[in-house]
């Protein structure tokens, strides 16, 4: 009588290794896209938040109009309002000015007061944290680029 062997063999193990690869090579590119979808759902997000954040300090300091990220915000604990410090956004955006993989900026133009502004989200790795750059400015449109390099206003809205 032939004695019954306990375990798996070298071959049996092989296949198995081989199906977990096959299943990776299948999951992980979209994996890698979802992950690319939702940086640039929360870099609108934030396009968004900024936007909000601009208005609300114009109404506010209207003698000084639209302003830059740092003026927006400002470091945590956010204490008390003012026109270099207004408390409006958090401060991933306003002093790191990176979050969710997007690399952010506002810049305020047209004199004192400024009564234009532009923001934009860039991928920090393009293709790879985001495919799409986007922009905005004073009218509250966002608008994306499709190569992620850069956005104007000549751009298509969302």
């Amino acid at each position: 009588m032939r004695k019954h062997q306990k375990g798996f063999s070298l071959i049996e193990l092989l296949i198995v290794v081989a199906i977990i690869l096959i299943i990776a090579a299948i999951a992980i590119p979209n994996l890698l896209r979802s992950r690319m979808a939702a940086n640039e759902a929360s870099a609108v997000g934030s396009l968004r938040t900024i936007d909000t954040a601009e208005m609300t300090y114009s109404t506010t300091y209207p003698d000084v109009g639209y302003s830059d990220l740092g003026s927006l915000g400002g470091a945590a604990p956010c204490g008390s309002a003012t026109s270099t410090s207004a408390c409006l956004i958090d401060e991933v955006l306003s002093v790191t000015k990176v979050k969710s993989g997007y690399a952010f900026t506002a810049v305020a133009a047209g004199g004192v007061p400024a009564v234009n502004y532009t923001s934009t989200a860039l991928p920090s790795i393009v293709g790879s944290s985001g495919q799409r750059a986007f922009c905005s400015d004073q009218s509250g449109v966002i608008r994306y680029n499709t190569v992620g390099a850069t956005c104007d206003s000549s751009d298509s809205p969302l």
